[in-house]
């Protein structure tokens, strides 16, 4: 029986010690990849990219965008950027596009049913199973979401470890959020040096609140000004691929019509 222990406890921290290299390890891009139309990467923020329902592909807006102005310009009628199909004109035409793709097996429109049921609906039951089914197919963001389910015992009762599991599964898909929130957690139990490798990560991807984190470890000691510096230098280069004449063209128009709203909002 001894022996038995023996070899199990080994075997447990060989399987720890392969999940941290995978934990540790930097990815090439974050979960949210490239946009399969301009291949640059999608930015961080969420909401610089649109899911299209027809096809669950993740489209920057610079794209959708650019494709929109000639689809106007040429008098057409306007379609996905990626797919080449009509746009919906319903939300009911696009709750049935979704749920096609999740009988296709589309973890995509999986995670956003399951985000709907969360957030819109408050229905974690349902929620928790298409997060699960989409997490089972790898999406980093359902990892991330059922984390947050576990963590806070919402459709599921309560498990810390389960939650913590998610957690990790998501960072190490590239999720970046997930990564600062581990990264956080580490620095609660007082293990500075794992979180301050978990935030180097996120911020070579670009991510926001992880500079700002390493920018207290480095004011508490726990980084090297060398260090701190090349991470600064991957932060601004990693937000600088993200940039193009078109993403920058969408935001510029999506800014003067949020103007334009506020201004007639405040006239009625």
């Amino acid at each position: 029986m001894p022996k038995h222990e023996h070899a199990c406890k080994k075997r447990a921290a060989e399987l720890r010690e392969l999940r941290d290299d995978k934990l540790f390890k930097q990815p090439e891009s974050s979960h949210r990849g490239d946009c399969p139309i301009c291949f640059l990467p999608h930015p961080i923020d969420h909401e610089t990219s649109i899911m299209m329902s027809c096809c669950s592909k993740i489209v920057c807006r610079g794209c959708d965008y650019a494709n929109k102005v000639r689809e106007i310009e040429a008098r057409l009628q306007l379609t996905c950027p990626f797919c080449r199909r009509p746009s919906p004109k319903t939300d009911e035409e696009i709750n049935k596009n979704k749920m096609r793709r999740v009988a296709a097996n589309d973890p995509v429109a999986m995670r956003e049913i399951g985000m709907k049921h969360y957030c819109r609906d408050g229905d974690y039951e349902r929620a928790f199973e298409y997060l699960t089914k989409a997490a089972e197919l790898g999406d980093a963001p359902a990892h991330n979401g059922l984390s947050i389910m576990y963590r806070e015992g919402e459709g599921v009762e309560k498990d810390e470890k389960r939650g913590l599991y998610h957690l990790k599964e998501a960072a190490i898909a590239g999720h970046t959020n997930a990564r600062y929130d581990l990264g956080c957690y580490e620095g609660r139990n007082d293990r500075s040096d794992r979180a301050v490798k978990l935030f180097i990560i996120a911020t070579n991807l670009g991510h926001y609140e992880s500079i700002q984190a390493l920018k207290g470890c480095y004011k508490n000691g726990l980084i090297s000004k060398e260090d701190f510096a090349t991470a600064l230098r991957a932060h601004h280069a990693a937000v600088d691929a993200a940039k193009s004449p078109q993403r920058d063209a969408a935001e510029t128009f999506e800014n003067f019509r949020a103007s334009q709203q506020q201004t007639s909002g405040g006239n009625t």
